[in-house]
C-alpha cells in the first residue's frame, strides 16, 4: 500500500508538541476500537488517514523499501488490531508502534541492528519541514545524527521527524515517557553541540524547532 502523495506541512497544524496531523486522536481511537467489533470501513479510514506518515517513517529509514514495508505494517496491523487499548495510549502511537516492529523484523531478516539514514536519503517535508535554518544542513544534520546513541536518536527522529509525542515515543520504543523524555533532552543537546562546532567555512550551524 502506497499513498498517493505524502504529507505536506499545510495539511497538519501546529501543537504543543509539533506539527501533528488534522486528524483528531479521538477519531482514531474510535475507528480502531470499531474495526476490532468488525467495522471494515473503521479501518478503511485509519489506512487512508495515517498510510502517508507511517510511508514517510519508513522512507526515512529504508527508501528502497518503504512500500514493502507499509504493506506488512497494515497486514500486521489488521492481524493485532484487537490488541489496541486505548487507555494505554493513542491509536497513532499504537501504528507507530507497530512500524516500528516491522522494520525490527526486517532489519534482523537483513542481518542489521539498527538503521541510519544517509545522505542520498530525501525527506519528503523539505529537509525536516523548517525546523532546520537552511536545507543546506540536511548533510550535516544527517551526519551528526549518525553519532547519536541509537536509542537516544529514534525518539529524537521519532517526536521530530514523526511527530509524536515524548509519551507515544515512549510506547513505540518500549520504555516508560520519563525515560523518553530523558533521552530526547540528551539527544538535543548533543546534537546542539555537534551542528555549534566550528566548520572549515568559519559557519556555524545550529538546529531549530523540534531538533532543538
Amino acid at each position: 500500500m502506497k499513498p498517493d502523495k505524502p504529507d505536506k506541512p499545510g495539511n497538519r497544524r501546529r501543537g504543543r508538541h509539533g506539527y501533528r496531523d488534522s486528524d483528531d486522536h479521538g477519531d482514531s481511537d474510535a475507528q480502531l476500537t470499531r474495526s476490532a467489533s468488525g467495522d471494515a470501513a473503521a479501518f478503511t479510514r485509519l489506512v487512508e488517514t495515517h498510510s502517508s506518515a507511517l510511508h514517510g517513517y519508513f522512507a526515512r529509514r529504508m527508501p528502497g523499501a518503504a512500500d514493502d514495508l507499509l504493506s506488512e505494517a497494515w497486514l500486521q496491523a489488521f492481524a493485532a488490531r484487537r490488541t489496541f487499548d486505548p487507555s494505554r495510549g493513542s491509536a497513532r502511537g499504537w501504528l507507530f508502534g507497530v512500524a516500528h516492529n516491522v522494520l525490527a523484523q526486517y532489519l534482523r531478516r537483513a542481518g542489521r541492528t539498527e538503521v541510519v539514514a544517509g545522505p542520498d536519503v530525501t525527506d519528503p517535508w523539505q529537509a525536516v519541514d523548517q525546523r532546520l535554518d537552511a536545507a543546506a544542513l540536511a548533510p550535516a544534520l544527517r551526519r551528526a545524527l549518525a553519532e547519536l546513541p541509537v536509542e537516544e536518536r529514534e525518539v529524537l527522529l521519532l517526536i521530530s521527524w514523526e511527530q509524536l509525542t515524548p509519551a507515544e515515543a515512549a510506547a513505540v520504543v518500549g520504555i516508560p515517557a520519563g525515560t523518553a523524555r530523558s533521552r530526547l533532552h540528551r539527544a538535543r543537546g548533543r546534537l546542539r553541540d555537534r551542528l555549534a562546532a566550528p566548520r572549515p567555512a568559519g559557519r556555524n550551524l545550529s538546529a531549530t524547532g523540534d531538533l532543538a
